[in-house]
């Protein structure tokens, strides 16, 4: 599986332990964290969130989340297949495009980076949020005038992210053996 390694210096240390990448044929990808997947997460917004119909049929859609702690949340009009479906079972996978490159990203082939994760989901009311304060972020996503037809999915990654392209450099990225790895949730 993972690797740890020290992590008592430099920046965003933590003095224990911290879970690195390993890639996806069992080597070594550029040591990649945890840390530094999270940061990808929390400063994209844009997400693909894919599960099944009860009937077993399965289905995806484009969302537009915020990151907040180790947590990912969205919000759906209560009425949704999406807020139905996911609440029936729990579960979901996301997958995360983060664009890389600019303009050399339109001139040569090379294919966004994305961050791909299993992760359980609860669909909550948005009401449930009342009782703390809101992160600027997750505002964000709820204007006063949304929130009484609106619930909040909860999303919480387990196991590993599967990650393409991130933490390495774009022409590394044309080659799909250096550019995947598998780094823990944690």
């Amino acid at each position: 599986m993972s690797t740890t390694a020290n992590a008592s210096t430099g920046p965003g240390a933590t003095g224990g332990k911290v879970a690195v990448a390993r890639g996806v044929g069992g080597t070594p990808a550029a040591g990649l964290t945890s840390e530094q997947v999270w940061r990808e997460l929390t400063k994209a917004s844009f997400a693909v969130v894919s599960h099944t119909t009860p009937a077993g049929a399965p289905r995806s859609s484009g969302v537009v989340y915020a990151a907040v702690g180790r947590q990912i949340y969205v919000a759906v009009a209560d009425d949704s297949w999406k807020a139905r479906h996911i609440a029936a079972s729990g579960q979901v996978a996301v997958t995360v495009p983060v664009r890389r490159g600019g303009i050399m990203s339109q001139l040569a082939p090379i294919p966004p980076a994305t961050i791909s994760f299993h992760a359980l989901a609860i669909v909550r009311p948005a009401s449930s949020l009342d009782e703390r304060p809101l992160p600027k972020r997750l505002a964000s996503l709820l204007p006063a005038e949304r929130r009484a037809g609106c619930s909040i999915i909860e999303i919480q990654p387990v196991g590993e992210f599967v990650t393409y392209g991130i933490g390495v450099s774009l022409m590394r990225m044309r080659s799909p053996a250096l550019a995947q790895a598998r780094v823990p949730v944690s």
